[in-house]
């Protein structure tokens, strides 16, 4: 197989294919391209009523590529995980390239939650996520949203859907119906910073570009 490099993961993007590792240890990487592909449309984002009362209050804030390394690890620290090392320095590569992103929600300066993923034309592709804390990793999907909304993206890509993506308002959608909406997204321009990139902000400036 050829040598995986950033460019080349880039590409598999481009063309609905994405990586991962079988476990943190192995030296294998393996491609998929699902049937059904998880998706969350950005109007359709689902905010309860407990995560609402959550995002109102004043405890959190949000911020953005603040500090990528530390949220791919917290990533991975679990028992199962497809983040192996060479996984791990790749997305790093992506991240120098302007192209892998991390968003952090912080109980004053404890990193408390967060997400990373990748951006590409008007496409974002969502990569893993994790909670320190009761709702951080949807807090960290609230500030998610609102960033790609203001910076103009169209498609949010979450790879395979889950009760806890579905619950939050992720939708399945066949093969086809997902390459063209990644045509689509590809043939647009889009800014992640639209917001600047290490400020932090109140999730309650963030929830007004949500609903």
């Amino acid at each position: 197989m050829e040598d995986l490099t950033p460019r080349l993961l880039l590409s598999a993007y481009a063309s609905g294919v994405f990586p991962m590792a079988e476990t943190a240890d192995s030296d294998e990487i393996y491609w998929f391209n699902p049937p059904k592909r998880g998706v969350l449309p950005l109007d359709g984002l689902h905010i309860s009523r407990r995560l609402r009362k959550t995002l109102k209050g004043s405890r959190y804030k949000v911020s953005a590529n603040r500090c990528f390394s530390e949220v791919m690890a917290a990533c991975a620290d679990r028992e199962e995980t497809w983040i192996n090392a060479e996984i791990t320095a790749l997305y790093t590569a992506l991240h120098h390239m302007g192209h892998a992103h991390s968003i952090e929600v912080w109980d004053g300066a404890k990193l408390a939650g967060g997400l990373y993923g990748v951006s590409l034309g008007a496409a974002f592709f969502g990569e893993s996520m994790f909670s320190h804390q009761r709702d951080t990793s949807k807090i960290a999907l609230v500030g998610l949203v609102a960033r790609l909304k203001l910076g103009g993206f169209r498609l949010l890509d979450m790879q395979f859907l889950t009760p806890h993506l579905e619950s939050l308002g992720g939708i399945e959608i066949t093969r086809e119906a997902y390459v063209a909406q990644l045509e689509d997204a590809l043939g647009r321009l889009a800014d992640f910073n639209r917001l600047k990139a290490t400020d932090t902000y109140s999730l309650s400036q963030l929830s007004t570009h949500t609903s």
